[in-house]
């Protein structure tokens, strides 16, 4: 959808149009995977989510809960053309800190870092986890 030169996507978590920037195009994909191709429910997932503690400004891109309703995944998403370099790491670090999510996620669309938050140090990981209320973590 156009509006003027601004191009708009329709978010099914926030279930509204939101602006195609580089990053939400970023996160859209990232969303549908999850979904689509992951199996994680679309009814746990916040898109935005304030961190507790912090101010109006700090926001995690995707938080995915368990069915406990906990923090279980937390995704930073960046621009393509933004690396992945240690500060993001820093950066959904600091998220993470209140939320105490399991496993932390960062992709710029090219580039993924998944990594096991409750290890230390944080290792990284080679694919995403069943969600824990899947058939498959039974």
């Amino acid at each position: 959808m156009n509006r003027g030169q601004q191009r708009y996507i329709f978010d099914r978590i926030r279930k509204r149009y939101v602006a195609l920037t580089p990053e939400e195009w970023v996160r859209q994909h990232v969303l549908h995977y999850l979904i689509d191709v992951a199996g994680y429910p679309s009814g746990l997932m916040a898109v935005e989510k304030r961190i507790p503690g912090h101010s109006q400004s700090r926001r995690a891109d995707i938080v995915v809960y368990d069915p406990d309703l906990q923090p279980w995944m937390v995704v930073e998403c960046k621009a393509p053309d933004v690396p992945l370099q240690e500060d993001t790491l820093m950066q959904i670090a600091g998220y993470n800190f209140p939320l105490q999510a399991r496993y932390l996620f960062i992709t710029n669309g090219h580039t993924c870092w998944l990594c096991d938050g409750h290890a230390h140090p944080p290792a990284l990981l080679n694919q995403l986890p069943p969600w824990p209320g899947s058939q498959a973590s039974t």
